[in-house]
């Protein structure tokens, strides 16, 4: 069926255009009256968002005499143009949304509007991420470009049923959206809920992208908790679709979204599985004992400190043998709120002064501030510590909520004594079990209890060995070998 042109003339079309863009009004936007072969044609684009290279190259071979004149202007763009990628449009808004994404438009002399897609955006090419190194394993990372990240995940997984839906969100930022899955292995009504979340976000733009995504897909309101997985690694966003899970690339986000995760997939790094199964095993127990560790080791100390009867002989070395005018409760505070302050103060500082200024807040600040008697010794150590088993959390998202949630701890503990520390625990442990995005217990497998795939969570296995699919992920395929 023959398209329909969208306009009865090119002056319309120009005109059209000036109205919409206005007359000089923005130095980006490309109309120029050239050629194809011998029709005149309306060439339009935005200046940055194409590759130069390739337009002129593609003009300069387009300005040849046609022997056959019975060809007509559209013969010509769709069967004689020397590109690959062409595109009529029978509708102005999606024709105007592929033009401000950088696709670069021919309108011929009857109205009829073309596209070629040669998008060059401006952005760096893939590398290791900062939040997800790791010793051993590849060094590229996704980009801020989306046609890079689907190619990066497309290179991992080289099947027919892996698929990449494309979406365009909010009125006026128009931005791109992939939900990738494999087909017969993704739940049907995972994709069918976030499909219809979708076509329910009403806004001007998300500018924040990926975060800003999260909060409106899964109505993340005040929990602090993330409901989704962010990772800059498509090895990892790979491993993730083989297990049936959902990945959601937004465009200008170096980062992806996991969906459905729950707790334990916060935990999980790339070099337990670079590393042989028992090394792998060890260290994941390590990293779930610093975040036991991160959440309670502060807070107990607190305890015992201002109890002292219930501590051991063994340990009568816990508590503070200075004191200060400064209660410990505020000292505790203080310290925490201070590494908070290091921790953006180090975001903000050039690199060349990071490394001076990290040495100022260590040797010269902290041991000043316990010369002067504003913190006893005890409380800079075990801060530092809880700081650095804090580190030792993969996901950024997860420190930060583990710091709120060891604060609430501590001010229950400091208000109650031994009572408010355990029912802050078990209120904590609570709220995590009733937390379920996407319908997913975020406590999975330990609530509800299913003892393999806990166990599996515990031991890092070797990959030969026969592992089914995650339950949460609810893929009709849950076989994998």
């Amino acid at each position: 069926m023959e398209t329909k042109p969208l306009f009865n003339s090119v002056d319309e079309a120009e005109l059209y255009l000036k109205e919409k863009f206005g007359v000089n009004e923005s130095y980006d936007v490309g109309i120029l009256h050239t050629h194809l072969y011998e029709f005149p044609v309306l060439l339009v684009y935005i200046n940055g968002l194409i590759d130069g290279m390739i337009i002129t190259q593609l003009l300069t071979n387009t300005q040849l005499k046609i022997a056959d004149k019975t060809i007509t202007e559209n013969e010509i763009i769709e069967h004689y143009f020397p590109y690959y990628s062409i595109t009529q449009y029978d509708s102005k808004e999606k024709w105007l949304a592929a033009l401000l994404s950088g696709q670069v438009t021919f309108i011929l002399s009857n109205g009829s509007v073309y596209t070629i897609d040669v998008r060059s955006y401006p952005g760096r090419t893939p590398e290791e991420p900062d939040n997800e190194k790791v010793v051993r394993g590849s060094r590229d990372g996704f980009t801020e470009n989306i046609v890079q990240n689907t190619a990066l995940i497309r290179r991992r997984i080289r099947d027919t049923d892996l698929r990449f839906e494309l979406h365009q969100i909010t009125e006026l930022g128009q931005t791109d959206i992939a939900i990738s899955y494999i087909k017969n292995i993704a739940n049907e009504d995972y994709l069918t809920q976030i499909r219809d979340r979708i076509k329910q976000i009403k806004h001007d733009g998300i500018t924040m992208t990926d975060k800003a995504l999260e909060e409106w897909l899964f109505k993340q309101g005040f929990h602090p908790l993330p409901f989704v997985r962010f990772t800059e690694r498509p090895d990892i966003a790979a491993a993730h679709l083989l297990e049936g899970h959902i990945i959601i690339v937004v465009d200008t986000s170096p980062s992806v979204i996991i969906v459905p995760t729950t707790l334990f997939h916060h935990l999980q790094h790339a070099e337990e599985y670079r590393q042989a199964p028992a090394i792998g095993t060890v260290v994941r127990w390590i990293r779930f004992l610093g975040v036991f560790l991160s959440l309670f080791l502060l807070p107990f100390w607190y305890l015992l400190s201002v109890h002292p009867e219930f501590v051991p002989k063994a340990l009568d070395f816990i508590g503070p043998k200075e004191t200060t005018d400064i209660p410990l409760l505020l000292q505790v505070l203080f310290a925490d709120i201070g590494i908070e302050f290091l921790r953006l103060a180090a975001i903000h500082t050039p690199t060349p002064l990071s490394t001076a200024m990290g040495i100022i807040a260590a040797l010269v600040i902290g041991q000043m501030a316990v010369d002067v008697g504003i913190f006893v010794p005890e409380v800079i150590l075990y801060t530092a510590i809880t700081a650095i088993f804090t580190f030792s959390i993969p996901s950024y998202e997860l420190s930060i909520t583990t710091k709120i949630f060891r604060t609430v701890i501590l001010l229950s503990t400091a208000l109650f004594g031994p009572s408010g520390f355990f029912v802050a625990s078990l209120a904590l442990l609570w709220y995590v079990g009733s937390v379920k995005p996407l319908n997913v217990p975020y406590l999975w497998p330990l609530q509800p209890f299913y003892p393999k795939a806990l166990l599996r969570l515990i031991i890092r296995y070797p990959m030969p060995t026969d592992a089914k699919r995650p339950f949460i992920t609810r893929s009709p395929d849950r076989k994998r070998s």
